[in-house]
C-alpha cells in the first residue's frame, strides 16, 4: 500500500469513527431529555425517587463517601451475593444516582 493509499484508509477510518461518535452523542442527548421528562412526571405526581431505598445502610454510607470498593464489599456481606453481582449492583446504583456520579 502506498503512502497515499494509507492516508486515504486512515482518513476513511477517522470519518467512520466520527460518524459513530456523532450518533452516540445524539443518543446521549435523547436519553438526557427522557430523564428530564421522567423527572418532571415524577415531580408532578409527588413521587420522590430514592435510588438507595433498598440498599443496605453500609453500602449507602460507602457510596456517599466515594468508596466504591468498600460499597461492593459491604453489599456482599449484607446479601451474600458474589463479587460480580455486587460490583454490577453498585455500578448500576452509581449510574442511577445523581449524587454518586
Amino acid at each position: 500500500m502506498t503512502d497515499t493509499g494509507l492516508l486515504i484508509a486512515v482518513a476513511i477510518g477517522v470519518a467512520l469513527i466520527m460518524m459513530r461518535l456523532s450518533a452516540l452523542d445524539r443518543r446521549i442527548d435523547r436519553m438526557a431529555r427522557v430523564e428530564a421528562k421522567l423527572d418532571a412526571l415524577l415531580k408532578a405526581q409527588g413521587v420522590n425517587f430514592d435510588p438507595y431505598r433498598d440498599v443496605p445502610p453500609g453500602v449507602r454510607e460507602a457510596l456517599d463517601s466515594g468508596e466504591t470498593i468498600l460499597a461492593i464489599k459491604r453489599f456482599r456481606e449484607a446479601t451474600g451475593a458474589g463479587l460480580k453481582e455486587s460490583k454490577d449492583f453498585v455500578d448500576e446504583l452509581r449510574r442511577r444516582s445523581p449524587t454518586t456520579r
